[in-house]
């Protein structure tokens, strides 16, 4: 079998903005979005990976390299079609004003039907995403690759191999920094773990500690 990580990359300030980021260059992780993803690293410094995909956007591969770093043999391989959705026009929007558009409602109550103006739809971003793994399944027999992506798109994946329909993904959780697994040969596929943040919540355990000294 092949072992898929699917790691979300790690916080940064375009959140603050408001704003609707999808691929807007130049979004990088803030301090916080950092100690996340050296959190994230020695999380798996000791763990066998033999392959590094990242979607292309600035903060999945500053995420990428924090784990990187603990295994120098790995190169960074982008790879566009775990990248973020294409929200097309909406890319950049404030999202108080987007929130009051009907098409909105259409993507949190039922995505399977929701197109992003001059972007694409929300099945086609799945489609992609799951078509991308199951190409690296191929690519990578018996290896564990690690994916780093986005909330949504990690998201519709899970929602793709556990058997849940597209309108229903928006139940599961991936949090910033977090770690879910996949398990996939020629028979049922297996997830084994979703949004596992323990090494964020250590991080921030150890934290109040030394506040507390």
């Amino acid at each position: 079998m092949t072992h898929i990580l699917l790691i979300r990359h790690a916080v940064n300030d375009f959140v603050k903005t408001g704003k609707l980021a999808g691929w807007t260059p130049g979004v990088h992780l803030n301090d916080e979005g950092k100690a996340q993803a050296e959190a994230l690293g020695k999380r798996l410094a000791e763990a066998t990976l033999d392959v590094l995909y990242s979607s292309p956007l600035e903060r999945t591969m500053e995420t990428a390299e924090a784990i990187r770093q603990h295994h120098p043999h790995l190169t960074i391989q982008q790879n566009s079609e775990i990248g973020e959705v294409q929200y097309g026009d909406w890319q950049g929007m404030e999202i108080s004003k987007l929130v009051g558009r009907k098409m909105w409602q259409v993507v949190q109550q039922y995505p399977s039907r929701a197109e992003f103006p001059g972007g694409e739809t929300m099945r086609g971003a799945q489609t992609r995403a799951v078509n991308a793994i199951e190409a690296l399944v191929t690519a990578h027999p018996r290896q564990t690759v690690v994916v780093v992506s986005h909330a949504d798109i990690i998201k519709m994946i899970l929602a793709h191999f556990l058997g849940m329909h597209l309108d229903e993904f928006q139940r599961i959780v991936i949090a910033p920094a977090s770690i879910s697994s996949l398990s996939l040969g020629f028979g049922r596929p297996y997830v084994g773990t979703m949004n596992d943040v323990a090494h964020i919540t250590q991080m921030e355990r150890e934290r109040k500690q030394e506040k507390t000294a």
